[in-house]
């Protein structure tokens, strides 16, 4: 089989929960990702792109049915050009990159776009549907903005509690304190605003048209240690988390141009990244925060490498406390991870975020020097998802 490779990659800027891309529906802000990374190449022919996998979690509203399809009819691509929308919950968009990856390794295509999408914001209310016809009484409507919704009631009640609470468990568990996540929360605020005045981001998002957002939008460069631990805790009483040490509600999206070892020709371009093994792990579905563990364990050895060949980590902070458990769990230096920021501060639009730590990775390889890095995200319902990149610069 051949290799597949990462060519371009772009996003939006992330937009805070009712903030500023608030008035963008998702399958535009879509279309605009993935118009943004085709100008990247501007050489590619739109019409020799085998196919676009995009990722989205909700797919309730706006985001109907099969996004990606409409992301690419909006962005003016072909017709001929398929589309299919893939749905791993915070990991769908790094699925869609694996996704795109296997399609181009097993030789069906040597051009793939894979991204992905969400509106937390626009996300909407759902009413389920009467079991009988014309009920007399009133009907409570869902919010499909984010967790647990219309609840099976065969699920046993550990299974289906709220993703805070499920991470409350597993500081108690750990004994992972309040300060140390409000400290990863503190560095996570600094390392951003760091990267964005450094301009690191500056070729990797693009805003959307008709909007002012330049820059992401949650970021606090003033949080501080002593600042966080003034906020009230979200889940508990007596809780660890808040919302200073979890990542905010968030608009967005990002796109990935892959491709195979021949595909230099056709996109224009030469590769930055090359997709060197993959990982996937579920777990009892409360447990999801350390899903990333093995999902990132299996990729080294599937890449036959270790822990100490890896020179560069992006994991999706979810919350703190999750991600302090994953770094805790693997034994490295935690200064190898998210060195640029993370999801605290740049922010979750669960469909999207895959894409942008796969980016962020393979830039970080770049301008490090480094060969070997490891992109890992945490799934609702007890899942954890993991790409091993080599840089090929």
């Amino acid at each position: 089989m051949t290799s597949s490779f990462i060519f371009a990659a772009n996003r939006t800027p992330f937009g805070r929960f009712g903030g500023a891309l608030a008035e963008v529906r998702p399958d535009d802000m879509a279309a605009s990702a993935l118009t943004s990374v085709l100008a990247k190449v501007p050489g590619l022919d739109p019409a020799a792109i085998g196919d676009v996998a995009w990722g989205c979690a909700n797919q309730a509203g706006e985001d109907n049915r099969n996004v990606g399809r409409m992301a690419a009819l909006l962005a003016g691509l072909p017709t001929s050009v398929p589309a299919v929308t893939v749905n791993r919950l915070c990991g769908s968009s790094l699925d869609a990159a694996i996704t795109a990856s296997r399609t181009i390794e097993t030789g069906d295509a040597d051009v793939v776009i894979a991204g992905g999408v969400e509106s937390m914001t626009r996300a909407p209310w759902v009413l389920p549907k009467p079991e009988r016809a014309f009920p007399a009484g009133n009907v409570a409507a869902f919010s499909t903005t984010l967790g647990w919704r219309l609840v099976n009631d065969r699920m046993p009640a550990e299974w289906t509690v709220s993703l805070g609470e499920a991470n409350e468990a597993l500081g108690d568990r750990l004994a992972i304190g309040r300060e140390r996540q409000d400290a990863l929360a503190a560095r996570s605020h600094r390392l951003a605003h760091k990267a964005w005045e450094d301009g690191f981001y500056d070729d990797l998002v693009t805003p959307i048209p008709g909007t002012t957002l330049e820059r992401d939008e949650c970021i606090r460069p003033n949080s501080t240690l002593e600042s966080l631990a003034g906020l009230r805790p979200s889940f508990r009483p007596n809780g660890t988390i808040t919302a200073g040490n979890a990542s905010p509600l968030t608009d967005g999206a990002s796109a990935l141009v892959l491709g195979s070892e021949k595909a230099a020709d056709i996109v224009g371009t030469t590769p930055i990244a090359r997709i060197a093994a993959r990982g996937v792990h579920a777990l009892n579905p409360q447990d999801f925060g350390i899903g990333p563990v093995e999902a990132a364990n299996k990729a080294l050895r599937r890449a036959g490498i270790g822990w100490s060949d890896v020179g560069a980590v992006e994991l999706n902070e979810a919350f703190a406390v999750q991600a302090i458990a994953c770094i805790d769990a693997w034994d490295i230096d935690p200064e190898l991870v998210n060195t640029r920021g993370g999801a605290i501060a740049l922010g979750h639009p669960l469909g999207a975020s895959g894409g942008r730590i796969l980016a962020t990775l393979a830039k970080r390889l770049r301008a490090a020097n480094q060969r070997w890095g490891v992109a890992a995200i945490c799934i609702g319902v007890g899942q954890g998802l993991a790409v091993v990149l080599e840089n090929v610069t």
